[in-house]
């Protein structure tokens, strides 16, 4: 297992130096071309910003997918899956669709319209979901439309997820980071825990979507130098769903009673995957639900559920007082705890402990919700440890005395400020009694 894992991690440190070395070149690409749309009502950033950041991004997902099927262990799944190939194919056609929306702008429906056309050429190429485990019923195997029809909604929902919440410096690409950090563990055990190769794809996806947004993520931290834009959005969304899609809809559960020693056995493994549609939902619940909350405020005030507003949690997050960096920190706590908590509970869904450990940090994420001004503090002798904004404040020190107190300015050399003028004291702004002296020799 150690050859496979050095494997995982070459390919995650390639993708993330392409994606990091190529941003910056990027980034002076689109301010030439003049991908840098104007601050709007909703936007939180002060500056226009550049975008296009989506075409550093597939320039890793390209190379970390190069190196790996030049690798001893992961070049099997090339040689034994198509799905790569699937994946490559819908992440162009997404990709060239948000460069487009990132330098002209693009209608909503054109955008879902080409969300989908992008989900069914990966249908097309064999990367679709063939049956569901369903609790009670057992493995339902689905017809070629119904696996065709979920495959491409589960693919847009995923994608227009991750776009949603695209909305602060850094908070994406780092929720997506650990989205595919849990993903990439689930799978991974799938695979080598009970050697399962069908789930190999889904593992190699996970590890290039983390080797992305690492890469991404320095230059698009608090304050960002450029954003990913929908070119990254949309492409990190459809990798995210190119992996649940894989590992849902070709891991035979049939076969994992088998690997895994009976009935009950399987299906404590299979509890982050036994309803499909609840995958995505598990690793990155909280750009869902974002996602489902402001479809039906929108739809609510009769506005389009595409239309643009300030309603987002990670808005509601700054009107409560939460700083920038504070609101994406919170934001990452809760996916964290959502998406490796869905993991560990398949692994050892018996232990309480699991249990407890999840309730005891949602209470701390409750906590940190309440009190957005709330900046904590470390004590002197650790301060050398932490940022200056975690450290005790120096008191002001008194401005030290003349050296002759009795010494005074000479009368004559002193211009006389009166009271009572403009607001100025006799000590006051002596700018001002000039501009007001002024204005009398000049009436």
């Amino acid at each position: 297992m150690g050859q496979p894992v050095r494997e995982y991690l070459l390919t995650l440190c390639v993708t993330a130096a392409v994606t990091y070395l190529l941003t910056g070149p990027v980034r002076k690409f689109a301010i030439a071309a003049g991908a840098m749309p104007e601050i709007r009502a909703r936007d939180v950033h002060r500056e226009p910003t550049p975008r296009l950041g989506g075409i550093a991004m597939f320039g890793g997902l390209c190379a970390g997918l190069l190196v790996a099927s030049h690798l001893t262990n992961l070049k099997s799944v090339f040689e034994n899956s198509n799905e790569p190939r699937a994946l490559l194919s819908g992440a162009a056609l997404i990709w060239i669709l948000g460069v487009l929306d990132d330098k002209w702008g693009v209608d909503a429906l054109v955008k879902l319209g080409g969300q989908m056309i992008a989900a069914g050429v990966m249908v097309l190429q064999g990367l679709t979901i063939l049956w569901i485990p369903i609790p009670g019923v057992g493995t339902v195997s689905l017809t070629p439309m119904q696996g065709t029809l979920l495959t491409v909604a589960l693919v847009v929902i995923t994608i227009n997820a991750v776009n949603f919440v695209d909305g602060l410096d850094g908070l994406a690409s780092g929720m997506v980071c650990i989205a595919a950090a849990a993903f990439f563990m689930y799978a991974y055990r799938m695979w080598f825990g009970y050697g399962i190769e069908a789930a190999a794809p889904a593992t190699l996806f996970s590890v290039v979507l983390m080797g992305m947004c690492l890469g991404f993520l320095p230059h698009n931290m608090h304050p960002a130098r450029i954003f990913m834009g929908d070119s990254g959005s949309m492409l990190i969304g459809l990798v995210m769903a190119a992996g649940a899609v894989s590992v849902t809809g070709q891991v035979d559960p049939d076969l994992l009673n088998v690997k895994a020693g009976g009935l009950r056995e399987a299906t404590h493994a299979m509890v982050p995957v036994y309803i499909p549609l609840l995958l995505p939902l598990t690793v990155i619940a909280v750009p869902v639900a974002d996602l489902i909350l402001a479809i039906v405020r929108r739809t609510w005030k009769g506005q389009s559920p595409f239309a643009a507003d300030r309603g987002h949690l990670h808005h509601r997050l700054l009107e409560i007082g939460h700083s920038h960096s504070r609101a994406v920190l919170i934001m990452y706590f809760w996916s964290a705890l959502i998406a490796f908590g869905a993991v560990a509970y398949s692994a050892n869904n018996a232990s309480m402990w699991i249990v407890l450990g999840i309730v005891l940090l949602s209470a701390v994420g409750l906590v940190l919700l309440l009190l957005p001004r709330f900046t904590p503090r470390t004590p002197r002798w650790a301060e050398w440890m932490v940022p200056p904004r975690y450290r005790r404040a120096v008191p002001a020190t008194a401005p030290a005395a003349p050296e002759d107190e009795g010494a005074v300015e000479p009368e004559e050399e002193r211009e006389p400020v009166p009271a009572g003028i403009n607001g100025a004291t006799a000590i006051g702004d002596r700018s001002r009694f000039v501009e007001h002296r002024r204005a009398e020799s000049h009436h």
